[in-house]
């Protein structure tokens, strides 16, 4: 049961795969989930990045779970060797593996009817998960994330990772959603950084940030202010823009967070 009491919900990204920190391959889960999450009222607190390692992956778990609310991975639940996800995440809360038998019939149904090749033991692997998890769906190709008390765990490929997320809305419990206004001013962040930082100690519950841009031959600052509380936000841009106006700064409201 959800705890009534509470109004602001938290998550981290735990990003699992030796690919991501070689280079190699570039993570591109974060911001689909962060923008899915804040949607939903649960502010994305932390994201790391760790190797396919038994023991790591046990520990960041095991430290993140308790931080947050909710906790998600992506990597390491596909048929190759390395993919070591579920079977670690089954030791970390002392179950065991097991098939999934609806899984495996649905899978083995789904490469037949598409010739897809044999379905064999590596594909096979994908059909297992720790005992007594919730499966999350996988339309695309049918292998499921799965959950485990509050560690949600999904596929690394950007579209059965976003796939499996958008499964979840109605399984996450969340608050107000994180809204945001950002200013964009023709002045530099040296400018701007002491009315800034009075601003802020004005509105500690705003988060408030200053990113600089360049374009069309000018430099310039987007700063960003972003809060739950829609009342605390209006009245923190109003003061914003007359920061911007008392610095005689050519500025305007973004459509967007992020516009320059």
């Amino acid at each position: 049961m959800a705890d009534t009491e509470k109004t602001e919900y938290t998550a981290c990204l735990i990003v699992i795969g030796n690919e991501i920190l070689s280079g190699r391959t570039r993570d591109a889960n974060l911001q689909y989930l962060a923008e899915k999450l804040n949607a939903w009222g649960i502010q994305m607190r932390e994201a790391r990045v760790i190797p396919d390692v038994e023991q790591t992956i046990i520990d960041a778990v095991h430290e993140c779970r308790v931080k947050y609310d909710y906790i998600f991975t992506t990597g390491g639940i596909g048929p190759t060797h390395d993919d070591i996800t579920a079977a670690t995440i089954a030791k970390a809360f002392g179950r065991e593996l097991a098939l999934d038998q609806e899984t495996y019939d649905r899978m083995a149904s789904h490469y037949f009817a598409n010739n897809m090749g044999d379905f064999n033991a590596a594909r096979q692997k994908m059909c297992y998960v720790p005992e007594g998890s919730t499966l999350i769906g996988n339309s695309i190709s049918i292998a499921p994330g799965f959950q485990v008390e509050n560690v949600f765990v999904l596929a690394g490929v950007p579209s059965i990772m976003r796939a499996m997320v958008d499964t979840l809305q109605n399984r996450l419990v969340g608050g107000k959603p994180v809204q945001s206004r950002s200013l964009n001013m023709f002045m530099g962040e040296g400018a701007v950084a002491e009315g800034l930082t009075s601003l802020q100690a004005a509105y500690p519950e705003v988060d408030m940030g200053s990113y600089p841009f360049y374009r069309d031959g000018r430099f310039g600052t987007s700063l960003v202010i972003r809060a739950a509380d829609e009342a605390k936000l209006e009245a923190a841009a109003d003061d914003l823009a007359a920061l911007a106006n008392s610095l005689d700064a050519e500025w305007h409201w973004a459509a967007e967070e992020g516009e320059p």
